[in-house]
């Protein structure tokens, strides 16, 4: 029987994290009949410590086996001003079923529990165990999501919205506004993380924001990845559905020839119809769990699994 020791992740061991969670995750989705995820292998998957840990230096949970000093298992957070959110979490499949996930978990919790912060996460709702090991922990469900994907033509979609002419790129100058949109409708603010997105270092982001009639505000912003271990559109915040859907058909154009994928909220039918319309179809379902307070969504959220800070 295995011990296992919890510590800071290491510059030398990103290469072996990247190996776990490429592996992993293959293993999972092979196991309910989904093969071919990350076909770059963990070069491809490198990409996890690498924005992590430009993001939130040292935040990453490791536990090796004292028996080999193998790395069984791996859990980034990201502790923001007013909440900590769980970022990929993976246990070896050698490892499986001994507790490593569990281990990490109660440490995160600790983590949290010191700073009196709450916890959050978005995550499969098909993982049964992954479900399982967090609601164990004490969180609660409080949103579904549609995951969402669609080819995108080399040309771009043949759609349009009335509300497309009002969203541009993102700048700098606004963060403030997109800190405030998002305190508004989803309780949490992490300029940090724009400033991140917007900077673009690794070149592989892209934001938008929708501004309001007459240019006093925005009604919602969006981001986007584009990299051979993801493809997404989000994080994102938006007023209402009209400026949601105006932002991803805008994100969606952007990624021409790609296949990204979106979380989409089950409850918002107007913005769901729409995406189908469009030729959107589901491939799976997410859940957002929180262990202590959330205030409940007052508009649009949209997370994504890269980077998982909301």
């Amino acid at each position: 029987m295995s011990n296992f020791i919890l510590r800071t992740l290491q510059q030398d061991q990103w290469p072996a994290v990247a190996e776990l969670i490429c592996y992993s995750i293959r293993d999972y989705f092979a196991a309910v009949g989904k093969r071919g995820r990350f076909p770059n292998g963990p070069e491809s998957t490198l990409l996890f410590p690498e924005v992590y840990e430009a993001m939130d230096p040292g935040c990453c949970l490791v536990a090796e086996d004292t028996s080999n000093h193998r790395l069984a298992g791996s859990c980034f957070y990201h502790p923001r001003s007013h909440h900590i959110s769980i970022g990929i979490m993976n246990v070896h499949p050698d490892y499986f079923g001994r507790g490593v996930a569990r281990l990490l978990m109660q440490r995160i919790c600790q983590i949290a529990d010191e700073s009196s912060k709450p916890i959050r996460l978005v995550s499969s709702a098909m993982n049964i165990d992954s479900f399982s090991l967090y609601t164990r922990a004490g969180f609660v469900p409080r949103d579904l999501f549609q995951i969402m994907t669609i080819k995108v033509d080399e040309k771009g979609l043949n759609a349009d919205h009335p509300d497309l002419s009002r969203v541009r790129p993102a700048t700098v100058n606004d963060v403030p506004a997109m800190a405030k949109l998002e305190w508004e409708v989803s309780g949490i603010k992490r300029e940090s993380d724009y400033l991140y997105f917007l900077r673009n270092s690794a070149g592989i982001w892209k934001v938008f924001v929708i501004d309001q009639p007459g240019g006093t505000g925005i009604d919602g912003f969006v981001v986007s990845i584009k990299h051979p271990a993801s493809v997404m559109i989000g994080p994102g915040v938006m007023r209402n559905e009209s400026a949601a859907a105006a932002l991803i058909l805008y994100a969606l154009n952007e990624m021409k020839g790609a296949s990204p994928a979106c979380l989409v909220p089950a409850a918002k039918y107007n913005l769901v119809k729409q995406l189908y319309a469009w030729g959107l179809r589901n491939t799976e379902l997410a859940v957002f769990q929180c262990r202590g307070h959330a205030a409940p969504f007052n508009g649009v959220n949209i997370p994504t699994f890269m980077p998982e800070t909301g």
